[in-house]
């Protein structure tokens, strides 16, 4: 009964699995995957049992026909008695039981085999053998795989000789003249298998000299003056040696004696010993360390070198970069076009304040982390921080779960919500351009409806005929289907797995475990199986040859909704390419963040994002792009998996337009740039110039994690103008310090032309700051935050004493991202600060901004205020952020009972006629906002003191007469609610 429920579950499991690839277009992947696997596994078991098998019954068969008569025979002649009746089902259990387990190991094996059989030359030789990289990637790796199987089982079939032999008297220890101990037959099967280990053996050495370009050492990877000078020509001979040994063991077939042989192997090790392990000492102890700096330079130029090509870093353009310390009045000037860049929304902040303004009911969810893009709206670029109202089966009532609930009703998220990277309302909330149910807002008609995504349910269960009844929940509203207040839908799409058939209800029950599937019925001829929703195992499963990055992102292109996975092709085989644990380096502080991952563990030293992915979140649709299509990694793969790869002509100008500089990949790149920014072997012997990534400084703690780096819109020198950018700091490498020594930025943004990307994409650009100057550092800079002098123009308080404040009185203080930016000719620090009152339905808001430049420090409630305030009362730039709580577009999110039907969308209420922030109007609107935010602020910290309460409110009375005085049209202007003035239902003040 075991076995039968085995086999059918085995069974089940593979044809659902079947059904899967078919239903994605990927059939291909799979069956190429299983037969390599299966044909790897019969072809290592088969000659692992047949060799086994031969090596016991030869000995069998050739045993003495009477055992020798010595007590040692004597005492084995209860163990023949015991195995004779039993013999043969030993000699075919033993054999079989081994070859499964090698078959096994084999089958793991099948990337190696797929990829020496479809091996690409790089184009590019390494620097010792000058044998072309492709070797050391690709057929390294399967000879090395062949000498460790050969090893092996050669191993177990000595073992399996000996032991035989030894049973049935062909070899005796003891108690025979020497000459003797064994009969000819098993001499001569003895010395063959000796020799045959021997000689793969000797195979072994030699591949080993190859190896040696990829061998970690303290400094660097690969071969070094003494792997060069010693350790290679040891292999050589131990190589030679292992052969003559083989020989000799061969000789015992006409020499009948072993002494030959056992002299050569003792000879052997001892040359292991000595040539392989002391020698290499001696010459690192008494030639190398007394000169290393010489001796080693060639060596760790070659690995300089090698680590640039292998992580993508040969053509870095470094500068090197004297930032201003000192602050005047319109210093930003020439910078005007990316001050506005400055993204002030901290997405890993701000994800339960678009729960709270734009989740609308319990069962939506957005990711702890949102995501960064850009989109253009209007005609212009806008940094954008996006999220998809998912599906969240825990907000559901308890009372409400079921299992129809929970795979039939409740089956997909809605719409995309987006906001301004750069402004905020009056209030600290994000001012949203694409929102509620229905959506409204800026990104034009999309398909809404979440199906796959990084929280959709295990699987759902959706489809019917169309004159059937809608049973999936869609969105919240009134008028939906007999005062409901809900409307529901009937997914329209082709994603999944089509269940009319009962065999595949029986095979999905029995995968799941669920008899509900077999017997409900919410599940009719055109229902569809929706399973394995989630981006990243998606494309793994139809990939499984890339390793993804750790944080998909969505976008809508095209009408659709699409997840765009980075993909990456890596190696552990470049020579003289310096080693990396990918699952350390690719890790930050947001890895706290629910779906947030790392790219996943194991050691590198060469890396390509050579494959951009998409999925789409109604159908499930993948597709992958082929990114970069010189990488012989995935040039070999796509030979592999035919058309499983798209060229990268199929991306479409949309796409092409949402298509970034990968995160993983840059984390990686930045973790090599700390040491490989030294160009040469003398400064890279010394470590003098060392970098580390910087800390980030708002994770308290011993050991804070590092910064994680920040897409924005910046200019760096040199360039014409901003471009969306991924960006991050160095600090010097060792403890105590934390001054900054560089600042890393890759141009991001890979154009809009359709099939091409932007010839500037992907460029790393180093800024290198002067040694003998120490600049203030991301952790210096938090500190100044919690220690700053008072900024009295901004607030009646220090920000310390507003910080301290606000964590006393019972709200969290949420530091959020710092940004850092090469503006005004120096280095401009940008950090929003959070406030979240302590309570069940609290949610970070905005109150300040932070900035700095050199050695000042400034910070208001906008960050068009803070800037002002460093630069002597004018930055000469506009962030835009001023006066933002008048933007257009920043409606409520409607009450779901008074949405109205599909279709017929509310019409968001008629924007205010847009005030220009420059304007005497704009100026007086963000004098009145800063006035009633101080009065807030001094009732706050102490509602006794009515003295800044009355100033504060002598300022706003002041700001108002300057707007009424500005405002010849007589028309009314909204100001946040204060103490004069008429107050309106939402507790707002006009001025007349």
């Amino acid at each position: 009964m075991a076995v039968v429920l085995g086999l059918l579950t085995w069974g089940a499991t593979l044809w659902t699995e079947f059904l899967w690839y078919e239903t994605v277009g990927f059939r291909e992947v799979l069956v190429t995957r299983l037969v390599t696997q299966v044909s790897l596994f019969l072809i290592a078991g088969l000659f692992t049992a047949a060799l086994i098998w031969s090596a016991l019954w030869l000995a069998w068969r050739h045993r003495p026909i009477y055992a020798p008569s010595t007590p040692e025979q004597a005492a084995l002649d209860r163990y023949r008695s015991a195995l004779d009746p039993v013999r043969k089902l030993v000699f075919v259990a033993v054999p079989t039981v081994l070859a499964l387990f090698v078959g096994t190991a084999a089958a793991s094996q099948w990337q190696t085999v797929l990829l020496f059989l479809n091996r690409q030359p790089f184009g590019e030789v390494d620097p010792h053998f000058e044998i072309d990289i492709g070797f050391f990637v690709f057929s390294l790796p399967f000879w090395q795989m062949l000498v460790s199987f050969a090893t092996l089982v050669l191993g177990l079939s000595l073992i399996g000789a000996l032991l035989t032999h030894y049973i049935y008297g062909g070899l005796q220890l003891q108690g025979q003249p020497r000459g003797s101990r064994t009969t000819k037959a098993a001499r001569i099967h003895l010395s063959v298998l000796l020799a045959l280990l021997l000689l793969v053996r000797a195979g072994g050495y030699w591949i080993e000299r190859y190896s040696l370009s990829m061998t970690q050492h303290a400094r660097i990877t690969g071969m070094t003056y003494t792997d060069v000078n010693a350790v290679l020509p040891t292999r050589t001979i131990l190589a030679v040696a292992a052969i003559l040994v083989a020989l000799f063991f061969l000789s015992t077939i006409w020499s009948k004696t072993w002494r030959l042989p056992i002299v050569g192997l003792v000879g052997l090790v001892v040359v292991a010993l000595l040539l392989g392990g002391l020698y290499p000492s001696l010459v690192q102890s008494l030639r190398v360390r007394p000169s290393e700096a010489q001796l080693e330079a060639t060596y760790i130029q070659r690995a300089i070198e090698s680590t640039r090509a292998a992580y993508g870093l040969d053509d870095v353009e470094s500068v090197d970069y004297d930032p201003r310390v000192e602050v005047e009045p319109g210093q930003l000037r020439a910078d005007a076009d990316t001050i506005p860049g400055i993204r002030i929304v901290d997405p890993s902040v701000v994800s339960p304040t678009f729960r709270q303004l734009q989740g609308v009911r319990n069962y939506y969810q957005f990711s702890d982390a949102l995501d960064v893009a850009s989109y253009e709206v209007d005609g212009e670029a806008v940094d954008t921080v996006i999220a998809l109202r998912e599906l969240n089966l825990d907000g559901i009532p308890a009372d409400q779960r079921n299992w129809v609930n929970d795979h039939t009703v409740y089956t997909h998220g809605f719409g995309v919500v987006a906001a301004y990277g750069n402004r905020r309302s009056a209030e600290g909330e994000p001012i949203f351009y694409e929102r509620n149910i229905p959506p409204v807002g800026e990104l034009g008609d999309y398909e809404p409806r979440i199906y796959f995504g990084e929280n959709s349910p295990p699987y759902s269960i959706v489809g019917g005929p169309e004159d059937g009844p809608d049973r999936e929940l869609d969105y919240p509203a009134s008028g939906g289907g007999a005062g409901t207040g809900e409307v529901r839908n009937t997914y329209q799409g082709d994603g999944g797995v089509p269940m009319g058939d009962m065999l595949r209800r029986l095979a999905y029950a029995i995968k799941y475990r669920e008899v509900n599937i077999l017997l409900s019925d919410s599940i009719n001829s055109e229902s569809q199986m929706l399973d394995h929703r989630e981006p990243r195992d998606r494309v793994e499963r139809v990939a499984p040859w890339l390793r993804l990055d750790g944080n998909p992102y969505p976008a809508v292109v095209d009408g659709r909704v699409t997840w765009i996975v980075d993909a990456y092709t890596v190696s552990d085989r470049y020579p003289y390419s310096q080693m990396e644990e990918l699952g350390e380096v690719t890790e930050d502080s947001l890895q706290s963040a629910q779906n947030i991952q790392t790219i996943g563990p194991g050691q590198v030293n060469y890396i390509r994002n050579s494959v951009k992915a998409t999925v789409d979140a109604f159908d499930g649709t993948v597709t992958l792009y082929a990114w970069d299509e010189e990488d012989p990694l995935l040039m070999a793969w796509s030979q592999a998996f035919e058309n499983s790869v798209q060229p990268m002509s199929e991306i479409s100008s949309e796409l092409m337009s949402h298509l970034r500089y990968p995160e993983d990949l840059f984390k990686v790149q930045r973790e090599i740039l700390s040491r490989y920014h030294v160009e040469t072997a003398d400064a890279f012997f010394t470590g003098q110039d060392f970098w580390r990534t910087s800390e980030d400084p708002s994770v308290g703690g011993d050991n804070p994690p590092d910064i994680p780096p920040h897409y924005l819109s910046i200019q760096m020198p040199g360039v014409d103008e901003p471009q969306f950018s991924l960006t991050t700091t160095y600090i010097p490498r060792g403890a105590g310090r934390q001054n900054l020594t560089g600042y890393l930025a890759v141009d991001a943004n890979a154009g809009t032309q359709a099939g091409e990307r932007r010839e500037d994409f992907g460029q790393l650009r180093l800024l290198t700051l002067p040694r003998e100057t120490t600049f203030r550092g991301p952790g210096q800079f938090q500190n100044d935050i919690e220690s700053s002098p008072e900024n009295s123009e901004a607030f009646a308080q220090t920000l310390s004493q507003f910080l301290s404040l606000n964590r006393q009185q019972g709200s969290e203080v949420i530091l959020g991202n710092l940004l850092t930016l090469p503006v005004g000719d120096g280095l401009l620090y940008v950090e929003p600060i959070y406030v979240q009152a302590r309570g069940g339905s609290a949610y970070p808001l905005q109150r300040v901004v932070v900035v700095a430049f050199g050695n000042e420090l400034a910070w208001s409630d906008t960050l068009d205020g803070a800037l002002d305030e460093l630069f002597g009362g004018d930055s000469g730039a506009t962030a835009g952020d001023a006066g933002a709580a008048g933007e257009p577009g920043q409606d409520a999110v409607p009450d779901p009972g008074e949405t109205e039907e599909p279709g017929d969308p509310a019409e968001p209420a008629e924007p205010a006629e847009p005030v220009d922030p420059a304007s005497e109007l704009g100026q007086a609107i963000a004098e009145i906002e800063a006035a009633y935010e101080a009065g807030q602020r001094a009732l706050a910290s102490d509602p006794q003191d009515w003295e800044a309460y009355g100033e504060a409110q002598e300022r706003l009375r002041q700001a108002i007469d300057r707007a009424v005085a500005a405002n010849p049209a007589g028309g009314s202007v909204t100001v946040p609610g204060g103490t004069d003035g008429g107050t309106d239902d939402a507790g707002q003040t006009e001025a007349p």
